[in-house]
């Protein structure tokens, strides 16, 4: 019996299409793992690319007036990786809970994936405008 590691099969846990006019009438496709997102574009070529969880750094969620009429949205992911350093997710349908959906499975990956983030939270050795020398 094959697992699913030999045959390629991922358990997806959300899938959409890009949408015109709030109809899925494109041939782009996001599917979203456990582990990692992928995008599939194209008729007659087509091209799948994917990005691991883990490396998402950052989820961004915007809605014009016209996808707000046709309930979708636009969620724009930074990562670190390499061939897709941002990626949109163009005209989903209910982008709030695909990107909290998201938000949550990244956090997962890193803390499974032990991926510390880098940011600073403003730590006793910066300093900012608005503070003064004897805050120090």
């Amino acid at each position: 019996m094959a697992t699913k590691l030999e045959t390629g099969e991922m358990k997806i846990l959300w899938k959409d299409r890009r949408r015109y006019l709030g109809m899925p009438l494109s041939f782009t496709r996001y599917e979203l793992g456990e582990e990692r997102l992928i995008l599939r574009k194209g008729f007659f070529k087509t091209e799948t690319d994917e990005i691991m969880l883990y490396r998402i750094m950052d989820i961004h969620m915007s809605r014009s007036l016209g996808q707000k009429i046709f309930g979708v949205g636009t969620i724009e992911l930074t990562s670190s990786d390499k061939t897709h350093p941002k990626l949109e997710l163009k005209n989903i349908k209910n982008p709030e809970d695909v990107r909290r959906f998201i938000s949550k499975l990244v956090e997962t990956q890193r803390v499974e994936k032990g991926v510390i983030s880098n940011e600073m939270v403003g730590g006793r050795g910066s300093r900012c405008d608005h503070e003064t020398p004897e805050n120090f």
